[in-house]
């Protein structure tokens, strides 16, 4: 089973320690989360970064919430950041629920599902060297990943859901126990045959998570409370925090058994020791 790890957002001067202690440990991945109405770094230009130091763990937006990007910019932004990685980038997309960052990216929140179906069709035309529109030609530079970067798709509502057959890669359930990210990964798979896809898509499941002392478990829990607020279910959010070995194990036991190819433990404060907590807890 891969193990990855979503990276704290609360200092972004941590982060580099993270990517190199991740990257030399047994981890498989480190993924970034995106907002645009709130203090955390820019997920493409922080990656972008983190690839720098690091040689070998791949690199992942979880999710980045493509409406609010120019289109043409993202293409070029994305086909580059796997380029710089030798391939070793994922572009895990959204649509986000806030209509602050909507408002702020000037997009109409109503409309963000189809803005990201057309964008989907705009990368894949972009990342293939094609021309981009009529009179305009080619974006580069080429990806280092044939056809462009693995896309991984996350959401909940079917609409979200069926974009992994018709666009993706893979599907990022985030934030739910197995029994229901079961249903989440069957719905998945029959979005796959029913769009004539050859293979199987790629299924990870995402896990809130944290170890260490009681100082550092109150900062996640505050964290998340700062993060899920807005919601209304941040208590919800917080009851789901994984907070022991055996809690954690248990989850990676479950999401395994429904058939997840990779477990992303997400991190919620910048202490650094929990890489080494996490590797122990789960014997990596």
């Amino acid at each position: 089973m891969k193990i990855g790890l979503g990276l704290p957002v609360e200092d972004p001067a941590a982060l580099l320690d993270w990517a190199q202690r991740a990257d030399t440990g047994p981890f498989s991945t480190i993924g970034l989360l995106d907002r645009l109405v709130f203090d955390n770094p820019e997920p493409l230009i922080t990656l972008a970064n983190l690839a720098g130091v690091t040689s070998r763990i791949r690199l992942q937006t979880e999710v980045l919430l493509a409406p609010h990007h120019n289109t043409a910019l993202l293409a070029k932004q994305t086909a580059t950041l796997d380029r710089l990685t030798g391939g070793r980038f994922t572009l895990g997309v959204g649509v986000g629920v806030r209509e602050d960052d909507c408002r702020a990216a000037g997009i109409d929140i109503r409309q963000r599902g189809r803005r990201l179906d057309e964008q989907m069709a705009r990368l894949r035309l972009a990342w293939s060297g094609k021309p981009y529109d009529e009179g305009v030609g080619p974006i580069g530079p080429a990806p280092a990943t044939p056809g462009g970067p693995e896309v991984l798709f996350g959401g909940f509502v079917p609409a979200a859901l069926d974009r992994v057959g018709r666009f993706g890669d893979g599907f990022l359930g985030a934030g739910v126990p197995p029994r229901i990210m079961s249903g989440l990964f069957r719905h998945v798979e029959t979005s796959w045959q029913t769009h004539g896809r050859s293979g199987r898509p790629r299924l990870l499941a995402q896990a809130n998570a944290v170890l260490g002392p009681d100082a550092t478990v109150d900062r996640a829990r505050g964290n998340l409370l700062d993060y899920y607020g807005f919601t209304g279910h941040a208590d919800t959010m917080i009851e789901g925090l994984l907070t022991t070995p055996d809690a954690i194990r248990e989850a990676v036991e479950g999401y395994t058994d429904i058939g997840a190819d990779e477990v992303m433990l997400y991190c919620w404060t910048s202490d650094a020791d929990q890489i080494d907590r996490f590797a122990d807890a789960l014997k990596l």
